[in-house]
């Protein structure tokens, strides 16, 4: 396949605060790699475990949509917008920074580990009214399917942020194939293997490994285990 680019699992920037265990798909914090800035707009992919009574202090963002996706445990979130909530496994949460909030993100359990995505996605406009928006997914509906979780429009299925983007979440069955067809001429695909391992086009990927691809109309998938789980996302390709 042309117009790819392949981050295998092992080759993430990795940080290990004791309490944080993250590992870094794009340049963050102290991983600064000039090859991997961004897909397009998807700015920032962290795969975070959080130990049992830690967490992340109040600090602040601006301008950038960011998206959490609990894989494992529940994460308590407290913002300057006055919201207190729990996201656990089967939530996704979205927040347009804007002209700038303040939150923090805990995992208040005593006896067991956190761990979820934290994506970053420049907006397609600045300085909007920060918004905060957080629901549950029915995971059932996204066996052997790709189950819409994010979107550009509020009626649609899935949260919403300010950005030409759609997420989906899918689980299948080994051998299962479907395809995905790119909702916005121009827009490129980032697949993220949550579990096991899957074959997209003539590329073999195993648990947790990013593939982007561009110039594309569609994409085929194939699962080659079983219960093997997938994050696709689409983005714009200009900043």
């Amino acid at each position: 396949m042309e117009n790819t680019v392949l981050h295998k699992a092992g080759t993430r920037g990795h940080a290990n605060h004791g309490w944080l265990d993250s590992h870094h798909t794009f340049s963050f914090a102290n991983y600064n790699n000039p090859d991997r800035m961004h897909f397009g707009v998807l700015r920032v992919l962290n795969d975070d475990r959080v130990d049992a009574g830690m967490g992340f202090g109040t600090h602040p963002h601006d301008n950038m949509e960011i998206i959490s996706i609990p894989l494992e445990g529940d994460l308590e979130h407290k913002d300057s917008m006055g919201n207190t909530a729990v996201i656990k496994k089967g939530d996704i949460q979205a927040m347009s920074a804007g002209t700038g909030i303040y939150h923090s993100e805990y995992n208040k359990n005593k006896d067991k580990l956190t761990k979820f995505l934290q994506i970053w996605v420049y907006p397609n406009k600045r300085n909007v009214t920060p918004r905060y928006d957080q629901i549950t997914l029915n995971e059932a509906e996204r066996h052997n399917t790709l189950q819409q979780i994010l979107s550009p429009n509020a009626d649609d299925a899935g949260v919403w942020i300010n950005q030409d983007a759609w997420f989906h979440m899918g689980k299948f069955d080994a051998g299962f194939t479907t395809e995905y067809t790119v909702k916005k001429p121009g827009n490129g695909i980032y697949a993220f293997v949550l579990k096991g391992d899957i074959t997209i086009g003539n590329i073999a990927l195993n648990e947790r490994d990013g593939l982007g691809i561009w110039d594309t109309a569609a994409i085929d998938i194939t699962a080659a285990s079983q219960d093997a789980e997938l994050l696709l996302m689409e983005v714009p390709m200009t900043l």
